[in-house]
C-alpha cells in the first residue's frame, strides 16, 4: 500500500454525478494563424477545436466581445492555399457571472471555457483552453399532467 495515497471515492468532494455532467469537448489555441474574410481582410484568428472540426474567432472581436460583453461570431475556418473565414456557425459571449465564456454552435450544441485560461491563452501565457461541452436540459412539459383519484372524472374544454 502506498502511503499517502487517497482513492478518489473515499473523498468527501467527489460524488458521481458531477464528475460526468461536463466532458471535454475540444480546445482553443493560439497558433499565431491569420485568416482571410470574404472581403479579401487579412484577420488574426484564434482556432476552436470543437469535436474534431475547426472555428475560428477573429482575435479583436473576441478581446472586443470579452470587455464589453457582447456577442462574438464563430466562423468556419476553410484551409486551402490560405485560411479562409466561412459561413458563421455560431456565437459566443461572457457567461452572466462574468468567469466564462459560453459558445452555441448551431449544430453542434452549448460549450464553454474558463476566461481566466482563455485570458492566458490570449495573452500567450499558455499554449491551450479547454472547451468542455454544457449538458442539455432534458425537456419538460410546461404543465404536469396529475393522477385522477378513483372518483374523479376527466373533463375536457374546448377553447
Amino acid at each position: 500500500m502506498v502511503s499517502g495515497y487517497i482513492p478518489i471515492r473515499s473523498t468527501p468532494d467527489h460524488d458521481r454525478r458531477w464528475s460526468c455532467m461536463m466532458q471535454k469537448a475540444g480546445y482553443i489555441q493560439r497558433s499565431g494563424c491569420s485568416a482571410i474574410d470574404c472581403d479579401g481582410i487579412v484577420h488574426e484568428v484564434i482556432e476552436l477545436h470543437i469535436l474534431g472540426t475547426m472555428y475560428a474567432i477573429r482575435l479583436a472581436d473576441l478581446v472586443r466581445g470579452i470587455s464589453g460583453h457582447v456577442c462574438i461570431q464563430v466562423e468556419a475556418i476553410n484551409r486551402e492555399w490560405n485560411n479562409y473565414l466561412g459561413a458563421t456557425c455560431g456565437l459566443a459571449q461572457v457567461s452572466v457571472s462574468g468567469k466564462a465564456l459560453n459558445i452555441e454552435l448551431f449544430e453542434a450544441g452549448n460549450f464553454t471555457v474558463s476566461l481566466a485560461t482563455l485570458r492566458a491563452v490570449i495573452y500567450k501565457k499558455q499554449r491551450l483552453a479547454v472547451i468542455v461541452k454544457i449538458p442539455e436540459q432534458p425537456m419538460q412539459p410546461a404543465w404536469k399532467p396529475h393522477r385522477l383519484a378513483d372518483d374523479q372524472q376527466q373533463i375536457s374544454a374546448v377553447v
